[in-house]
């Protein structure tokens, strides 16, 4: 059994400065196949590690959307889809439960819990900064290899983001009808009249909070999974959509500020599983090198059950400085995919994070994640900014529109999405399997 540290760092992806953090005074106990699924069993596993009585599950509430609100006066709770529980424990019986966990076969980690956050930053990550590192690496490519040698780039046309250029989308006949997509993020403006017409289907995990997005991020990445494929008129749009007619669940994991809690994520994962969602989208992590068996199991169970999750790798590169970053939680799991950021020539990000060294930490596939154009809310209405965070729900909305084509779920869409990635000129470290591409 994985043993934790006991000491918490939590991490402001944001401007990519680590600060500690006091603990949240919860513990995450991940538990075996044996009993998974079976709540008499998972009940008593925490029951007899922990001395848990008061125990809220997801299977008391419809579609397994947990009410964090409602089962705040528990003393644990079991996301019964996942095999996952979250325990309260006061400091001084944390080592106890350590020991006891240790000692049972039904328990494989417990693990502290940790703070997660979007991973986009349009203030540190500004469309200026970007553009300098840009020209800056133009010019020395030219210098060294010739103009002639410059690679194409993609522009946003008045009918196309250069993101949905670069990936195939503007040429498939997929739409992603019928695909259901889960974004876990800060929420969705619930009034964007660019979705007027479409079926959201919305949940807050956020205590306090109800889903409409007071932050922008979850609004940005949804719009770039399943935004339409004609906006509107007025003031009409380029379409920046990939998915335009997949199934659009928002889950909302994150608050208004951009953090959220594992217990708020697993709660978000747990209803998109339990509503049989094919793809769920997450950009958001921290910036944490080993992995986190909460996550790696969680995603293999997911996959297990029909749906991919996708994640940022993150944010944490500076590579203008020599900085090439790492990717950390919950994207260094090997059974959620990770997604690396490009820019409109193909080249890695300045701030795309490098595949980690642990096992499953590598960066599986890149899509575009500089300059990126999509829906924001009210009344602003659109927005363009980076991060690994634009690059991931471009993956999302392209593993629908295969999941469409081929009826590939799970494992099989995973290797689809692989398999038919463009290669590019940049390490496998950095880009994966190379450019995530639509199917024609």
């Amino acid at each position: 059994m994985h043993v934790p540290a006991l000491e918490l760092l939590m991490i402001d992806s944001f401007d990519g400065h680590e600060r500690p953090s006091a603990p949240t005074g919860r513990y995450v106990v991940v538990l075996s196949d044996q009993v998974q699924g079976d709540r008499t069993a998972s009940d008593d596993v925490l029951r007899s590690v922990a001395g848990s009585s008061n125990i809220a599950s997801t299977n008391d509430f419809s579609e397994g959307a947990l009410d964090l609100g409602q089962t705040a006066s528990a003393d644990a709770t079991m996301f019964a889809e996942l095999g996952v529980g979250v325990i309260s424990a006061d400091p001084e019986r944390v080592a106890s439960i350590i020991a006891a966990a240790g000692e049972d076969s039904r328990v494989l980690a417990v693990e502290p819990e940790r703070t997660m956050h979007a991973l986009a930053s349009p203030q540190s990550l500004s469309a200026e900064y970007l553009r300098g590192f840009r020209d800056a690496a133009v010019n020395l490519h030219e210098h060294v290899n010739g103009a002639a040698t410059r690679a194409p780039e993609f522009v946003d046309t008045p009918e196309l983001t250069w993101g949905l250029q670069a990936t195939g989308v503007a040429q498939s006949q997929q739409s992603g009808s019928g695909v259901p997509i889960t974004v876990l993020d800060t929420g969705f403006d619930l009034r964007h009249p660019d979705f007027g017409n479409r079926q959201v289907n919305a949940r807050s995990f956020i205590p306090g909070e109800t889903a409409q997005d007071g932050n922008g991020h979850g609004t940005h990445c949804t719009g770039t999974s399943a935004g339409p494929a004609d906006p509107p008129a007025p003031p009409g749009s380029r379409r920046y959509g990939a998915a335009h007619a997949a199934d659009i669940q928002i889950g909302k994991v994150l608050s208004d500020q951009g953090s959220g809690t594992d217990s708020n994520i697993l709660a978000g994962i747990n209803w998109a599983i339990a509503s049989g969602s094919r793809v769920i989208s997450m950009s958001l992590g921290a910036n944490i090198r080993e992995v986190s068996q909460r996550y790696e199991q969680v995603g293999r169970r997911a996959l297990e059950r029909g749906s991919l999750i996708v994640a940022a790798a993150g944010n944490n590169a500076d590579r203008a400085n020599g900085n090439p970053g790492f990717v950390g939680i919950p994207a260094n799991s090997r059974s959620i995919m990770a997604v690396g950021a490009v820019d409109n020539q193909l080249r890695i990000a300045n701030f795309s994070a490098r595949s980690n060294p642990v096992q499953g930490g590598q960066v599986d596939i890149a899509a575009p994640g500089v300059d990126i154009y999509s829906s924001w809310p009210m009344d602003q209405r659109y927005n363009t900014i980076s991060g690994t965070s634009m690059a991931t729900p471009h993956v999302a909305g392209i593993a629908a529109l295969w999941s469409q084509q081929s009826g590939a779920t799970g494992t099989s869409l995973w290797a689809l999405l692989m398999r038919t990635a463009q290669r590019l000129e940049l390490p496998s470290l950095d880009a994966g399997a190379g450019l995530a591409q639509a199917p024609r």
